[in-house]
């Protein structure tokens, strides 16, 4: 194998380990907090949240990218175009979480948080990542 495709497929065994184990983690923390509260409507809630801040993490960085190609003088794609790609990768986070966490995925977790000692988050804290990225993001948008 090249050495570029050994280093793109660390990348995505190093992102799959780790940002998707966050990912899990903040989703089970958020289904924990709504499964006192809104039994039914758990699931959908702590969805919403890891799909919204997978979305947000996405235009915080869609946003830096921009601005740095920008300051180094690189036309790389028009901003209706970025707009248009960032929307197709929403549709693709909202589905794929859908179907990620629906079901089975979900129990697995559940099984493997409960044999675990889970730190207790803020939900208050958890609503802020995506906010915090939205307003970094938004920042960045007037600086370029």
């Amino acid at each position: 194998m090249p050495a570029n495709l050994l280093e793109l497929a660390g990348f995505l065994i190093l992102y799959h380990y780790i940002l998707m184990s966050i990912f899990n983690s903040l989703f089970i923390a958020v289904f924990k907090h709504y499964k006192k509260r809104k039994h039914k409507k758990a699931n959908q809630l702590a969805t919403v949240y890891i799909s919204i801040l997978q979305c947000s993490i996405l235009l915080l960085l869609g946003m830096f990218f921009a601005g740095f190609s920008s300051q180094m003088n690189m036309n790389t794609m028009a901003q209706d175009k970025a707009w248009v790609l960032f929307i197709i990768a929403i549709i693709f986070i909202f589905f794929k979480n859908w179907v990620q966490y629906a079901g089975r995925k979900r129990q697995v977790l559940n099984a493997k948080m409960l044999n675990k000692k889970s730190q207790n988050h803020s939900i208050f804290l958890l609503w802020l990542l995506p906010v915090a990225c939205i307003l970094l993001s938004v920042i960045l948008w007037q600086a370029v």
